[in-house]
């Protein structure tokens, strides 16, 4: 079982906990890295649109090349994140496969799904 401390930084980067969050949500936990990036854009779409509709602040780069997006965030997925979680022991990743397999962690998930309701609700 992860420490508090390791919870709390695991799910301190928003891409970080975007992809749990998608993973969390797998029925068997396996996703691809390609998925994960899709998905985590489309978390960061989503929490755009929100910041907008609650702020006066000017709203994001709408012009940007979605496939530019989706392979930026892959590439941090594949070098920053998915080695963090998997030295946490929250996942493993198969390079070869590009394949990541999820392990549920009741403590990271708790804190996990008050994330997710806050944060996407």
């Amino acid at each position: 079982m992860p420490s508090l401390d390791l919870v709390f930084d695991l799910l301190s980067n928003r891409r970080r906990r975007y992809a749990l969050y998608y993973l969390n949500q797998q029925s068997d936990g396996v996703a691809t890295v390609t998925a994960l990036a899709q998905n985590v854009v489309a978390f960061e779409r989503i929490a755009a649109k929100d910041a907008d509709r609650d702020s006066a602040r000017s709203p994001p780069d709408r012009d940007a090349d979605p496939a530019d997006e989706r392979e930026t965030v892959r590439v941090e997925l594949r070098h920053v994140h998915l080695p963090k979680l998997e030295d946490a022991g929250v996942l493993e990743h198969d390079r070869r496969s590009e394949t990541v397999r999820y392990w549920g962690q009741p403590s990271l998930e708790e804190w996990l799904e008050h994330a997710h309701h806050k944060e996407m609700s």
